[in-house]
């Protein structure tokens, strides 16, 4: 390629990324290029993008989201920074066995299969791993260690078990967190999920709530939304317990955030679960049916502030704490005995839940506070000023919270309070292909931890798969041990760790520089490298991952194994790729190859010429027939290319929108960088022309402006990439590459300016296209490797803007623009702007009856 000396550039060889990019990748894992070195005298920068499940084959998605990461490390490297930039497998979960139930065989051969195969692709796009560090939550290494933090939370008290409902998936055939639940069904499978009581372990992340919800406020580095999405998760309730007499002798306790609304309460209604619910549903039918249809759904919130509201009267009354009336009370299926007592005090008309299920039941609606606008109608939850609420009666919703808690207080039935929405993590799962966890059930016991020196406890090879229950119950190896306590016989817990337990620690195990060391959160390695500097993934793991990762490092830094408290610095969550989707007229969906255009520009089914319905972009999913394989993008363009597309035109946190067009186009200008490269070399562009000292002053005008607007071109790639606005990096390269190709007749009469802008305009696409800027870097002599280089700087004095375009008007409508130095005067100005053609068409021979200038911003002429 280096041979080519045509003139012409047009008729240079197409860059060849076969060759180049397989040679590039070899050399960079022959010598280790991106072994992260723990070095004290740099600066360190901890790039992570969430590591991915080894599902069989990575997807679009994978690509744009590790690319976004690998384009960061590349550029972090360049500015001298030690980087850390590793990756593995979130390799445990319910797919590999259900694959072995489907397909025969074992979810360990199968995940270790599918890993190999993913890493494969992942290193075919160029992607700057230190694969020294890689690993699988299911090594036995990293599970054993997990093991060990299991314990060691058992120890500090951070880990329980007991008897709870849980959401279970039928499908799965296991417990599901409540963040787990979207819309009453499982976030995997999609079946409805049921509830169901079982003895789980818990882990008390409700122990760092207030921290969790407090240190929120610090992550200035963090999107709003993904803070938001916490907060609200976390729910920091202030309000008041209040405690209701009923006629028959028991008390019921509510928290409320709303005590300023208390004379509009108008019943009270209490869980299915609730204490007094199961009592009374002993002795009736109803109740106790209305118990069992409520235990068929899910026990996630959100779930049933989505349902019909419904309940049952269960004939008890109670006292309103300041008003000679009695209070009906229902079990009601809104009502959780998870979140706050499990029983409310119902105002309809300043709740929506409430109002619904007072409509539906023929129940008073009494409003208590009026807003000021007379024409809102219940439920109204705005401020406002209290009505017909004895001593409440003309404050503020704020200053009756605080008059009505008093008043509670003060008459010996309410206490101020602090409640929090969030619930322990329930972390057991019915599976076999998880984490064991390190206990034994003995009889004379109890429940016994194990000591360290029995683990790990490996997951035993030979069991037999079914669809019904977990292989581990009935395993020998389970089933007959002795009891480290007692020494009696015992039985292993059958239970396993929830896999996102596996994700809230990985990457502090990525720290440690030896993955053979022993010591598997070594402090010193964790110390150096952590926080994380930039972590990189969805937003829809705003709740689950990023939250546990949270707590799982204050729980860490609370039993001595880690040394902070907060994990990653800076979060990126980019946006989804999204695909045409096409369906036939009987709503089939179709593969893209399976439909084409006709003569009339409308989309038909190949085979049977019937009509198509375009879908536009919608997220890429294997049954929308949508999904674009990435092997094949790599084969027919190349991994440069498809690195390109996928940070171009759209800002990564938005949705992408792939199409073909914009693929090829992203191909056609590899080859236009390409040609350049080769065409600068056929005319002595080379490194000894770069290092020659450049006499600006002595330049021609045009190159003189091309070399200084160089400088703001690396300038805006790299406040861009600071920003981590990539398709604004994208299109500063293409500006630059245009204005060099402008010019290039010039290049054999200024070699060392052309030689420059070349070198940085190398460096600045290296990040991106790697493999080609590698070659080009090679092909023009330059010491070294790119990918080893320094990013390159620029001189602010050539950033100075001298000139400026101006819009010139012809009585208010644009009609061309103009140049001006910044210091000409107005009559220069007018003098330049009347010498535009295109202006000049709406003016000659016209009287100008007036002629306006605003400095810096327009020119308008009144004719």
């Amino acid at each position: 390629m280096s041979d080519n000396k045509s003139a012409d550039i047009s008729e240079i060889t197409p860059y060849n990324f076969s060759i180049v990019e397989k040679k590039w990748q070899d050399f960079w894992a022959k010598n280790d290029s991106f072994r992260s070195v723990l070095d004290s005298s740099k600066k360190k920068y901890y790039v992570l993008e969430m590591f991915m499940y080894p599902s069989g084959k990575a997807h679009i998605g994978h690509v744009r989201n590790y690319t976004i990461g690998d384009v960061v490390a590349r550029y972090k490297r360049a500015c001298g920074y030690s980087v850390l930039h590793p990756t593995g497998w979130d390799a445990f979960g319910l797919p590999a066995e259900n694959a072995a139930l489907k397909q025969g065989g074992h979810p360990k051969d199968w995940t270790y299969k599918n890993i190999g195969v993913m890493k494969k692709q992942l290193q075919s796009l160029g992607f700057s791993y230190d694969w020294n560090r890689e690993f699988a939550t299911c090594d036995e290494k990293y599970y054993g260690f997990q093991q060990k933090i299991f314990l060691a939370f058992y120890k500090k008290g951070l880990v329980y078990r007991k008897k709870s409902e849980v959401n279970w998936d039928p499908v799965d055939n296991c417990v599901l967190a409540n963040e787990q639940v979207i819309d009453g069904r499982g976030w995997r499978s999609g079946a409805l999920v049921e509830k169901k009581s079982l003895y789980q372990w818990f882990v008390k992340i409700t122990d760092f709530a207030e921290e969790l919800l407090s240190e929120l406020d610090n992550l200035s580095g963090w999107p709003e939304k993904v803070k938001t999405m916490q907060r609200n998760w976390i729910g920091k309730s202030e309000g008041c317990s209040i405690k209701f007499k009923t006629n028959i002798g028991e008390e019921i306790v509510v928290f409320s955030t709303r005590p300023d609304t208390i004379f509009g309460a108008t019943f009270l209604a209490i869980s299915p679960d609730h204490p007094l619910a199961i009592k009374l549903a002993a002795t009736n039918a109803k109740i106790k049916a209305f118990i069992e249809n409520f235990k068929r759904g899910s026990v996630a919130k959100e779930f049933l502030d989505k349902q019909e509201k419904l309940g049952i009267d269960t004939s008890v009354a109670v006292d309103h704490p300041f008003l000679d009336k009695k209070l009906p009370v229902y079990v009601a299926n809104f009502v959780l005995m998870n979140y706050g007592t499990g029983a409310i005090f119902g105002t309809p008309a300043h709740d929506e839940r409430d109002y619904e299920f007072a409509k539906k039941y023929g129940l008073p609606i009494k409003r208590v506070v009026s807003s000021s606008n007379d024409e809102d109608e219940p439920p109204y939850s705005g401020d406002g000023v209290l009505i017909d609420s004895d001593f409440l009666n003309g404050l503020t919703v704020v200053e009756a919270k605080k008059a009505a808690i008093q008043k509670l207080c003060e008459i010996g039935v309410g206490k101020r309070e602090t409640f929090f929405r969030l619930r322990d993590w329930g972390v057991s799962r019915q599976r076999y292909w998880g984490c064991p966890i390190p206990m034994v059930h003995c009889e004379k016991c109890g429940i016994v931890p194990l000591e360290e020196k029995d683990l790990p406890v490996l997951l035993p090879y030979d069991v037999t798969f079914s669809e019904a229950g977990n292989p581990l119950d009935k395993h020998p190896t389970w089933k007959c041990v002795k009891c480290p306590r007692c020494g009696e016989k015992a039985t292993r817990e059958t239970d396993t760790l929830d896999t996102f337990f596996d994700s809230s620690w990985y990457f502090l195990r990525f720290c440690v520089n030896d993955t053979n060391d022993g010591d598997l959160l070594k402090k010193e390695d964790v110390s150096h490298w952590m926080k994380v500097d930039q972590y990189i993934g969805g937003v829809e793991h705003a709740i689950l991952h990023l939250l546990y990762a949270r707590f799982f490092t204050k729980a860490l830094a609370e039993c001595g194994l880690a040394n902070v408290r907060e994990p990653f610095e800076n979060l990126f969550t980019q946006g989804m790729v999204c695909a045409e989707t096409y369906r036939n007229e009987n709503g089939d969906w179709l593969f893209p190859s399976e439909v084409r255009k006709n003569s009339n520009g409308e989309y038909e089914v190949v085979a049977t010429g019937e009509k198509v319905v375009v879908g536009r972009f919608e997220k890429m999913s294997k049954s929308k027939k949508n999904v674009v394989d990435p092997d094949e993008i790599v084969k027919n363009y190349g991994a440069d290319a498809l690195r390109l597309f996928v940070v171009s035109d759209t800002p990564p946190e938005k949705d992408f929108p792939w199409t073909d067009e914009g693929l090829e186009g992203c191909w056609r200008f590899i080859n236009r960088v390409w040609r350049l490269f080769v065409y600068a070399k056929s005319k002595g562009v080379c490194s000894d022309e770069a290092s020659k000292n450049i006499n600006v002053g002595e330049l021609d005008e045009d190159v003189r402006k091309l070399y200084k607007d160089f400088h703001r071109t690396i300038k805006n790639s790299t406040d861009s990439l600071e920003e981590r606005a990539m398709n604004k990096v994208v299109a500063h390269i293409r500006d630059g590459v245009n204005s060099i190709y402008a010019l290039l007749e010039k290049i054999e009469a200024n070699k060392p300016v052309f030689s420059a802008i070349i070198r940085d305009l190398i460096k600045l696409t290296a990040p991106i296209a790697p493999h080609l800027c590698e070659e080009a870097w090679s092909l023009l002599g330059f010491d070294g490797l790119v990918s080893d280089g320094r990013w390159p700087t620029y001189r602010k004095e050539y950033l100075e803007v001298s000139t400026i375009n101006l819009p010139i008007q012809v009585n208010g409508k644009l009609r061309g623009t103009v140049e001006v130095n910044i210091d000409d005067g107005e009559d220069v100005i007018f003098e330049k702007a009347l010498q535009i053609q295109s202006a000049q068409n709406f003016i000659s021979g016209k009287p100008i009856k007036k002629k306006i200038f605003v400095k810096g911003r327009v020119i308008n002429f009144v004719v």
